[in-house]
């Protein structure tokens, strides 16, 4: 699917649908950042209006996600990502890295996102994910490393290195309550990260890799393995459960019910964003069900 000339329409988070011209891509090229299950990425570089593949040595600015072989749905993994991230942004105020929804001449779609770890002039900004604060790796933690553990560690990570913690925690808990309520079970450590600041600290990096995973595979209610605390901790229902975890992290209850108010009651404008996505009409419809099940399930006490 990467070889010839291809012919992309770019359609961002934050402007109307606008038309890009791509650049040759060729197969023998292809530079892998990372899989993630079925999920290939690719880096690729914008040259004078025209995406082509990263070569050996070179830092792209963008990360492709093309249609995945190998799950569920697999063609409607690229709207279900743009739809979940322009949710996050546009609906919850969450920052998220710049993304948008890219369609090949034959019309098939693939997903993009701008690097937040690359800056304007292609430099490097520290970045660090949370399996890496947690020393976590295959040879120490094996193979599923980045599932292991709570949530609530990370928000002990994020005491130890983030000065401005108070105001970086309920940033993540927000997040954490989107992905429930958006059935997004992929939220591993390395789907968290810090990011240096200009001031030479670190803060949490714009949310990542947002989609309904549900929609795909058959999975859990969060990534981790124990979820939201500790497994001695880990009981009741979930909105108990978040409400300790919210304790635990130091962060006011108000906060947490405040934040827990938006999340709820945007039904509506959640309802149409789906309705105007890409997705077809029965994914729409199971990602409206999720979404309202979810709801459901975190108003019970």
């Amino acid at each position: 699917m990467f070889s010839g000339k291809k012919v992309y329409h770019i359609l961002p988070y934050n402007s109307p649908a606008s038309f890009l011209g791509a650049d040759d891509i060729f197969e023998e090229n292809r530079k892998h950042i990372s899989i993630s299950g079925v999920q290939k990425k690719f880096s690729v570089l914008l040259e004078k209006n025209k995406l082509r593949l990263a070569r050996e040595g070179e830092r792209g600015q963008y990360i492709l996600k093309p249609v995945p072989d190998g799950c569920a749905r697999s063609d409607q993994m690229p709207a279900n990502e743009h739809l979940t991230m322009q949710l996050a942004r546009q609906v919850f105020g969450i920052e998220t890295a710049e993304n948008a929804l890219i369609f090949f001449k034959d019309g098939e779609p693939a997903y993009i996102t701008r690097r937040f770890d690359v800056s304007e002039d292609g430099a490097k900004i520290a970045q660090e994910d949370f399996a890496s604060l947690a020393g976590m790796t295959p040879q120490t933690h094996g193979e599923h490393y980045k599932y292991q553990g709570n949530y609530s560690e990370i928000f002990q990570l994020m005491r130890r290195y983030v000065p401005a913690y108070k105001t970086e925690a309920p940033k993540l808990l927000k997040v954490l309550l989107f992905n429930y309520l958006f059935s997004n079970g992929d939220a591993h450590y390395k789907n968290f990260s810090l990011l240096e600041t200009p001031m030479g600290d670190y803060r949490l990096s714009p949310a990542y890799d947002l989609l309904n995973s549900r929609i795909h595979i058959t999975d859990k209610d969060f990534a981790l393995e124990d979820g939201l605390l500790p497994k001695n901790l880990a009981q009741g229902k979930i909105h108990r459960q978040f409400a300790l975890l919210t304790e635990q992290a130091g962060i006011p209850q108000k906060i947490f019910n405040d934040m827990l108010e938006l999340m709820v009651s945007k039904s509506r404008v959640v309802e149409k964003m789906i309705a105007a996505s890409f997705l077809d009409e029965s994914t729409k419809k199971n990602y409206w069900q999720q979404y309202q099940a979810r709801l459901k399930r975190i108003l019970k006490r």
